[in-house]
């Protein structure tokens, strides 16, 4: 067969699956080879192969009524299926993971004053002129060098400095007014 005849073959498969959803088992039988070792490449484990390469074909025929020829062939679309469930699957993992080791964490383990002192702080460093908080920001939350925010904000290392001074200022100011009389240092770590 030339490639026109297998993509006329396959397009008359694909309309015919479209109508009769049971004629997609001649889809499957084309495919299935290609796309389980598509995602047998990128999963590595036998059973969630066969698993997700069960969802890629399910998910093509509940969506096949939508698919539209555009030339492209069949394996492609299920292709974009397979990636979407394999990453799908990956997250779903992360999450679970995620639960599992917050499930570690007992009540009496969350300090309610420790939580509500952060989120006095997010407030106040929101409350900060632009400059010093984008600083703050970057510096404390996005554990960044000094030398990187200069070079990211186009100032200088000691300009930098000046504003985490000034903003660390602000921020015990506002933490604790008794702070705005007591002198400072000025000493900030780089």
């Amino acid at each position: 067969m030339t490639v026109q005849e297998t993509d006329t073959a396959e397009k008359l498969a694909i309309e015919a699956a479209q109508k009769d959803p049971a004629r997609f088992a001649e889809l499957y039988e084309n495919n299935f080879d290609r796309v389980y070792a598509y995602i047998a490449r990128r999963v590595r484990d036998r059973s969630e192969a066969e698993d997700l390469t069960s969802e890629v074909f399910h998910h093509a025929l509940a969506s096949l009524p939508r698919f539209e020829w555009r030339g492209v062939p069949f394996a492609a679309w299920l292709f974009r299926i397979a990636a979407h469930a394999i990453i799908d699957r990956a997250k779903k993992a992360v999450k679970q993971q995620e639960l599992n080791s917050d499930s570690n964490i007992t009540v009496e383990q969350i300090n309610l004053e420790d939580v509500e002192r952060r989120a006095l702080l997010f407030r106040m460093v929101d409350q900060l002129p632009a400059d010093q908080r984008r600083v703050i920001v970057m510096r404390f939350a996005d554990e960044r060098s000094i030398r990187d925010i200069a070079n990211e904000l186009g100032r200088s290392e000691g300009a930098v400095k000046q504003l985490q001074f000034r903003a660390l200022q602000n921020l015990r100011e506002r933490g604790n007014p008794r702070l705005a009389s007591e002198p400072q240092t000025g000493k900030t770590n780089g």
